[in-house]
């Protein structure tokens, strides 16, 4: 098997969700592939730091990567909310790195409800969102997480909340991240400027969300490789599901690369 673009998530994938620290052998698996000249871009969900902050901090975790080997949500936002009045829900940092982009918070009449994660969303933010939403406001997702993993918990991700305030209000959301098409064609475009002839089905995605990632990378056609190192730990949790999103399971990326390896000899 040869490989001509990968898309690897990072949480879950490339560094655990607790910790945040590299998972054994993933810093040696992005390494190697950068020898063998494999393209790939890092495509994480991160909210919570600026790009280049975020960027700086993988690098000094270890991962070797050039700046076109790169994509998260904030860097395709303003395409999709421009900086304009927002009702904003997500971690304190999230709403400081708005705030430094030039985006103003309002919860009356906003032109967008906008939505990234934090485990401790009230039923009273819930309403706020549906008013919101009903009073005209388009209502966006940072990116379609399905599960937000944390201290050894899982709550709803950002996908599901979507679902519950489009569910409630009939009206429907945008996703600026994982695993909207134009995040997807965003990253196959820092592919092909790796490799300018690659098609999505020339492509595998690696990642721990089954739903929040692997799903919308298949329907693109795309092929799909479910870790078991972050948000799912036992297959078991998905059964029914798993065939419609992933092509291949593996404990970790570093069991994927070996076989891979195996294979490719």
């Amino acid at each position: 098997m040869s490989l001509k673009g990968l898309l690897i998530d990072v949480q879950g994938t490339l560094i655990d969700d607790r910790e945040k620290r590299p998972i054994a052998g993933s810093r040696e698996v992005l390494g190697a592939l950068k020898e063998e000249g494999v393209p790939y871009v890092l495509v994480t969900n991160n909210t919570k730091r600026e790009s280049g902050e975020f960027r700086k901090f993988l690098r000094e975790s270890g991962f070797v990567f050039e700046e076109n080997q790169y994509l998260d949500p904030l860097m395709v936002l303003d395409r999709i909310v421009p900086p304009s009045p927002v009702a904003a829900y997500g971690s304190g940092p999230f709403l400081d790195v708005l705030k430094k982009r030039g985006y103003t918070f309002d919860f009356d009449r906003p032109e967008a409800v906008l939505v990234a994660i934090k485990p401790d969303f009230t039923n009273e933010e819930y309403a706020e969102m549906i008013e919101c939403v009903l009073r005209g406001a388009k209502l966006v997702g940072m990116h379609e997480t399905s599960i937000y993993a944390r201290n050894g918990r899982r709550y709803p991700g950002v996908g599901a909340i979507l679902k519950m305030i489009s569910f409630a209000t009939g009206k429907p959301y945008e996703v600026v991240g994982k695993p909207s098409r134009a995040f997807y064609a965003e990253a196959l475009e820092k592919l092909k400027s790796q490799k300018a002839e690659i098609a999505p089905e020339e492509v595998t995605m690696i990642s721990d969300d089954l739903i929040g990632d692997l799903m919308g990378a298949k329907t693109m056609g795309m092929r799909t490789v479910l870790v078991l190192s972050g948000k799912i730990s036992s297959l078991s949790e998905v059964e029914g599901v798993v065939e419609e999103g992933a092509d291949r399971v593996h404990e970790t990326i570093t069991e994927w690369f070996r076989i891979y390896k195996g294979e490719s000899t």
